[in-house]
């Protein structure tokens, strides 16, 4: 079991930069995959990227492809998602999310962050 606090978002203009952090608690965290999730108005959550427990493999949307990157510091039980480029339609409620399986996969997470606003002005 893990609780997650997510952090960093705020109102970017277009091109710009912004970086979100998850705050993880729980003996295991270095064992789960990990994610980032959104959900704009009107619209399904949608997955945005995932990080297995090393650090070693991702997988991304490929909306965001090129532009975001997800990391992990287990010492720091943290997990964050530099987000550049940054376009109106990233305009989002970000979330964090864990998946006690080894697979890196954008579906069956089991734990979710509150989610925090990401607003990217034209």
């Amino acid at each position: 079991q893990v609780q997650l606090v997510e952090s960093g978002g705020g109102l970017v203009q277009a091109g710009g930069s912004l970086r979100l952090s998850c705050a993880a608690s729980g003996r295991t965290f270095s064992r789960y995959t990990m994610g980032w999730f959104r959900q704009a108005p009107g619209k399904e959550r949608e997955f945005v990227a995932g990080i297995n427990w090393s650090g070693g493999s991702t997988n991304y949307a490929n909306s965001v492809k090129g532009r975001f990157t997800i990391s992990r510091d287990n010492a720091k039980n943290m997990v964050y998602l530099q987000m550049n480029s940054l376009k109106p339609e990233d305009t989002a409620v970000y979330y964090c999310a864990a998946d006690d399986a080894v697979v890196v996969l954008p579906y069956g997470y089991n734990y979710w962050g509150q989610g925090t606003q990401v607003t990217v002005s034209s």
